[in-house]
């Protein structure tokens, strides 16, 4: 089962991007779903997780204020809208599905990755 990842790219400092999630096996809204990166060098990292049911967030202090997580139920879809990116966002991002601890290890099913480039 995979999840499909998109919506990465190469941004300027201050530049914004809209990652989304998807997948065709089954309903995102069924799981709790995070956003993890791994940057070069670094190891992975939550970055933005939505619980199921009451859809509560979690945002890493790296990202909070900038980055938006959000469902599209309608498109099976989970959105993450980053604003005002940074260099350190630089990395390789993942969705998957999650567990109840947002955003600490991602559950079973993982997308296979975009690449968000931020420079000048």
């Amino acid at each position: 089962v995979q999840l499909q990842a998109s919506g990465g790219g190469s941004v300027q400092p201050g530049g914004s991007l809209r990652l989304s999630c998807t997948t065709s096996a089954f309903t995102l809204d069924y799981y709790a779903i995070g956003w993890f990166r791994q940057a070069p060098g670094k190891e992975r990292e939550g970055v933005s997780c939505i619980s199921k049911d009451d859809y509560t967030t979690y945002y890493s202090d790296s990202v909070k204020g900038r980055f938006t997580i959000s469902r599209d139920n309608d498109k099976n879809t989970v959105i993450l809208q980053m604003n005002n990116l940074k260099p350190e966002d630089t990395g390789v991002y993942y969705c998957a599905t999650d567990t109840a601890r947002l955003c600490a290890v991602g559950g079973r099913y993982w997308g296979q990755g975009t690449e968000v480039t931020v420079s000048s």
